[in-house]
C-alpha cells in the first residue's frame, strides 16, 4: 500500500500561500501538515489557527495539525473551528495525555501523540490504544530542512510492534528529514503517513517530487 503523503506547510512561500495551497490541491499527496509552533516548546514561532483556518476554506483535503506548543489543551475548539481533522499534541507538553486525547475525540477530531526524538516509545504503552496517530519525531521540532536522525527508522518499528501487540489501530508518521531515500525506509518500518517539507516545496516540480515520495516504498 502507497503511504499517505502530508506536506508540510511550514515550507510553503507564505507570499504565495495560495499557489502552493493549489499545488497541493492537484498534487496525489492526501494531507496537509499544519506545524504549530510558539517560541516556548520549541524555538521558533509559526502560525495559528486563523491561518490554517484560511487555508481549510481553500481545500477538501484531510488537515493534520501538530502543535509544538504548551499548553495545547486550551487551543483544541480553535482548531475544531479551523477546520483541522487530526489534532496532535506532545506527549512531553502534556501532563494528562490521555485526558487531552479524550477532549480531541470528543470535540469531533482524531487524537495524535508525537515524540521528541528524545522520547521512548515503550511511554505510550497505555496509550496507545486511544490515539488515532503516533508522530515520531525524526529531526528535534523546531525548524525545517534538519538533518534526518537514523533512530527514527527503529522507532517506527518499534511503534509498529507496540500498535500490533495491543490491538491498536493507530497510524504512525513520521515528520523530518523525510525524502524518498529515508522515505522507503520508514515506510518499509512500517509508516502509514509521511511528512515532507522542504523536500517538496524547495524542488523543481513539487508535484512530481510528491508523487516520488508516494511510490517510494515499491
Amino acid at each position: 500500500m502507497n503511504s499517505i503523503i502530508a506536506p508540510s506547510m511550514l515550507a510553503a512561500d507564505f507570499g504565495n500561500l495560495q499557489r502552493d495551497v493549489d499545488m497541493v490541491n492537484n498534487s496525489s499527496a492526501e494531507w496537509f501538515h499544519m506545524d504549530v509552533m510558539d517560541g516556548v516548546f520549541v524555538p521558533n514561532i509559526s502560525y495559528g489557527p486563523s491561518v490554517i483556518k484560511a487555508m481549510s476554506k481553500h481545500t477538501d483535503k484531510f488537515i493534520d495539525a501538530h502543535l509544538m506548543i504548551v499548553n495545547p489543551d486550551r487551543y483544541i475548539d480553535d482548531y475544531k473551528n479551523a477546520g483541522v481533522h487530526n489534532l496532535t499534541f506532545h506527549y512531553e507538553a502534556c501532563d494528562h495525555l490521555h485526558r487531552s486525547m479524550q477532549a480531541i475525540r470528543n470535540a469531533g477530531m482524531q487524537a495524535g501523540v508525537a515524540l521528541n526524538p528524545h522520547t521512548p516509545v515503550h511511554l505510550l504503552e497505555d496509550i496507545i490504544q486511544d490515539v488515532d496517530l503516533v508522530l515520531i519525531m525524526s529531526v528535534n521540532p523546531g525548524f525545517g530542512g534538519q538533518k534526518f536522525i537514523e533512530n527514527a527508522i527503529s522507532k517506527v518499528a518499534q511503534t509498529k510492534d507496540l500498535i500490533i501487540q495491543k490491538n491498536s489501530s493507530a497510524k504512525i508518521e513520521v515528520d523530518g528529514g523525510v525524502n524518498t531515500e529515508t522515505g522507503k525506509k520508514l515506510v518499509n518500518a512500517g509508516a502509514d503517513v509521511l511528512v515532507a517539507g522542504s523536500f517538496v516545496f524547495k524542488s523543481e516540480n513539487p508535484t512530481e517530487t510528491i508523487d516520488k515520495l508516494r511510490n517510494c516504498a515499491h
